[in-house]
């Protein structure tokens, strides 16, 4: 038969293990948050290390687009620029013709009017 010292010192025995092993959970999970805090930093430097070249990429991109719609700009004015020109001188052009056009009839309503008037003037005498 176990005496009641025997049972008091087994259970200051197995509680004296249970601190132990508590003390070793501790430290464990001590441990593994240091271990998940270390891998957590490593993941946010490598994020940081594929981020980068993102962005940089995204800037590149970004400046491209920006530089062909400036050109694409620029070509649309110069094309508009050139097309009013042309329209312009096609306009001179026609403008001139008229201009030539008109003073040839009036040449010829001249010629027309002077001859009739020699005609009458002759018929008079």
């Amino acid at each position: 038969m176990v005496t009641q010292a025997q049972q008091e010192i087994t259970v200051q025995q197995l509680m004296a293990h249970l601190d132990s092993i508590r003390k070793e959970m501790v430290i464990l999970e001590k441990s593994e948050f240091a271990n998940l805090r270390a891998e957590n930093k490593n993941m946010k430097i490598e994020l940081d290390q594929v981020k980068q070249p993102l962005i940089n990429e995204t800037s590149r991109i970004t400046a491209d687009n920006k530089l062909d719609t400036n050109l694409e700009r620029s070509r649309v004015t110069n094309m508009f620029t050139d097309q009013e020109k042309k329209l312009m001188e096609a306009t001179t052009g026609r403008t001139t013709k008229d201009i030539q056009t008109k003073r040839v009839v009036s040449e010829t309503s001249n010629k027309t009017d002077t001859g009739i008037a020699s005609l009458k003037t002759l018929m008079d005498s």
